[in-house]
């Protein structure tokens, strides 16, 4: 095994030996060919949807973490749209309880910055903060800058980030995709970049106000990444995220498929070059994967009646790997610290011995049919990948292993 420092890679053998020595299900190639295989740190994916409680038909927390483990993640924060909505003390026990009884990695939630997440009051942030990883509203923008200001106060005087799902319903117009040139083409609403940056636009201005720390979800647009660059170099306390899927693919690359729809949507080919450089030079933090399960009937609508949501807890460090890393567009280290020791950083999730050993070097095919998650719909269904985790640890306990290694 391979990567990092020499006493962590020995250090990690030497656990994957003693797991093997106490009946652990460790791969038998890995412990006679070691010398194959790279090691890395668990990931970490501040962006999930877990559905549960409330959704189950769509994930659970049982399958929504044993797909973590399968893609090398050791901990996941888990998205508020749920039912009940975590937006009280009682509410997020419902869902903490499940964790406790279920989940094989960690599950971080969050809670609700408004009551049901409806954006007209605020949630309970003060009783909540203790049992939470952070405060957000994702899936839906909250639209009254007065209540976005009143929580980011909230959130300042409780040490916690407000994670911003941000999007203007003034200028959705009923768009399901990006209004480039593949929705003029063939016919389709678009959804303007504007939703997505200015709404960062008004929160840049909100955080220079309260000082609240503020990271910025699945960001997609090259507008936004310019406002996040100006605001980090003037000193605002304010991170962000991109997704593989925005990093991989553009408007150009659609499909009449639901597998293809997500929110935001996939922008073009400059917005995507224009993360790319976000990753570069600092201006993006990290990569989640919003993953994001549907029913396979909730997905079967196409582009314009399909629910918005892709997976992708077992693609993540393939893809990009495949797509950014063996290119030489981003190195090797670059990507694990944008996948594992940054998010780590900013929520403020302790490091540990966990870790997940990876074949990088025969190529397969992604195949849904496969997946440990409910979640079928994923725009890099077919594709030719390197990386096959087959080997992920975290406290010392066997959470995936590859039974075909």
């Amino acid at each position: 095994m391979q990567f990092g420092a020499k006493e962590s890679i020995h250090e990690a053998y030497e656990k994957v030996r003693d797991l093997a020595a106490h009946g652990g299900r460790v791969p038998s190639s890995l412990l006679a060919h070691p010398e194959k295989y790279t090691v890395f740190p668990g990931f970490v994916d501040v962006h999930v949807h877990l559905r549960e409680p409330g959704f189950s038909y769509k994930e659970t927390i049982a399958s929504g973490t044993a797909a973590a483990a399968h893609g090398g993640f050791t901990e996941v924060c888990s998205m508020p749209n749920l039912n009940p909505v975590p937006d009280s003390v009682a509410h997020l026990e419902a869902q903490r309880a499940i964790i406790r009884r279920d989940a094989i990695v960690g599950v971080h939630p969050y809670a609700a910055i408004t009551e049901g997440q409806r954006g007209e009051r605020l949630s309970d942030m003060e009783a909540m903060a203790p049992l939470c990883v952070a405060f957000s509203d994702d899936g839906r923008g909250v639209q009254d800058p007065a209540l976005m200001e009143a929580a980011m106060g909230q959130a300042a005087a409780l040490g916690k980030l407000i994670v911003a799902h941000c999007e203007d319903n003034s200028l959705l117009r009923g768009g399901y995709i990006h209004d480039g040139t593949y929705a003029r083409a063939h016919g389709h609403a678009g959804i303007c970049s504007e939703s997505e940056w200015g709404p960062i636009r008004r929160d840049l201005e909100l955080v220079r106000r309260t000082g609240c720390g503020y990271h910025v979800c699945h960001v997609s647009a090259k507008e936004s990444v310019a406002l996040i660059r100006r605001a980090k170099a003037e000193g605002l306390n304010v991170t962000c995220e991109t997704a593989p899927h925005y990093l991989v693919l553009d408007d150009a690359m659609l499909h009449e498929d639901g597998r293809f729809k997500m929110n935001p949507p996939l922008r073009d080919r400059e917005d995507r070059e224009a993360l790319i450089e976000g990753l570069l030079d600092g201006t993006i933090d990290m990569i989640a994967t919003d993953h994001a399960p549907h029913s396979a009937e909730e997905k079967s609508r196409g582009l314009s009646g399909s629910l918005m949501g892709v997976v992708g807890l077992e693609t993540a460090f393939p893809v990009l790997y495949t797509h950014l890393v063996k290119p030489g567009i981003l190195s090797l280290n670059h990507l694990v610290q944008l996948m594992s020791i940054q998010p780590r950083t900013r929520f403020g999730i302790p490091e540990d011995d966990s870790f997940s050993v990876w074949d990088l070097n025969t190529a397969y095919t992604i195949d849904p049919g496969q997946f440990l998650s409910r979640g079928r719909a994923t725009p890099f269904d077919g594709m030719s990948v390197y990386g096959r985790c087959i080997l992920t640890v975290r406290q010392s306990r066997i959470v995936w292993s590859d039974p075909l290694a």
